[in-house]
């Protein structure tokens, strides 16, 4: 049963799609900081992605709940999905805030390398009032120091897993298997919807 007091993790992306990358830093980070929940949220329009295009927001999402399905602690949410406009780490954390309640602490998780532009987002002082922000490690990406105060950003290294989406996507576009690579239904699912496989 999902806890319905404690810490709350915050794992923002494109999931397009998502992956064992994702899932290992996602356990990771809430065993490390006792997180009650992990909730996932993809990207409606990510502002940062505007120049390629991305799966629809259905497909991704249809993804990301089949991925986090076997872990009572991962939940997904379609709150930047259903906003219309350009995705924005503010926006996304303003309508979990509402969606919470202001007791239950939120822990925003993204790659430390994303960090290191986070005065390029959106309100940043914002972001910093309404969540801890928590940078992991990705292969290629040393953690380094974020030039933020140190109350305001965790820095964690988590397994190394070499996957990202770009390679996903390029190795279905191929005809090479992603089995082992994302969770055994996000595989069914490129399958079956035919998704990547133009994209070469």
């Amino acid at each position: 049963m999902l806890a319905t007091s404690g810490p709350v993790g915050v794992m923002g992306g494109t999931f397009d799609p998502i992956h064992l990358g994702h899932l290992a830093a996602a356990s990771e980070v809430a065993h490390r900081l006792g997180l009650a929940e992990v909730v996932f949220v993809p990207a409606g329009r990510p502002w940062q992605k505007s120049g390629r295009p991305i799966s629809p927001g259905d497909d991704r999402w249809a993804m990301t709940v089949l991925a986090t399905a076997a872990d009572p602690r991962f939940t997904v949410s379609r709150v930047d999905l259903d906003r219309p406009g350009p995705t924005y780490t503010v926006d996304t954390l303003r309508d979990l805030r509402a969606h919470y309640g202001p007791d239950r602490p939120l822990f925003f998780i993204t790659g430390a390398d994303a960090l290191g532009q986070f005065r390029t987002w959106r309100d940043p002082d914002e972001v910093l009032a309404l969540a801890h922000l928590v940078g992991v490690s990705r292969p290629g990406h040393p953690l380094p120091p974020p030039g933020l105060a140190e109350q305001s950003v965790s820095l964690i290294e988590v397994p190394a897993l070499a996957i990202s989406s770009s390679d996903i996507r390029a190795r279905v576009a191929d005809g090479r298997p992603v089995r082992y690579l994302v969770p055994d239904g996000v595989d069914h699912y490129i399958g079956k919807t035919g998704l990547y496989r133009d994209r070469a």
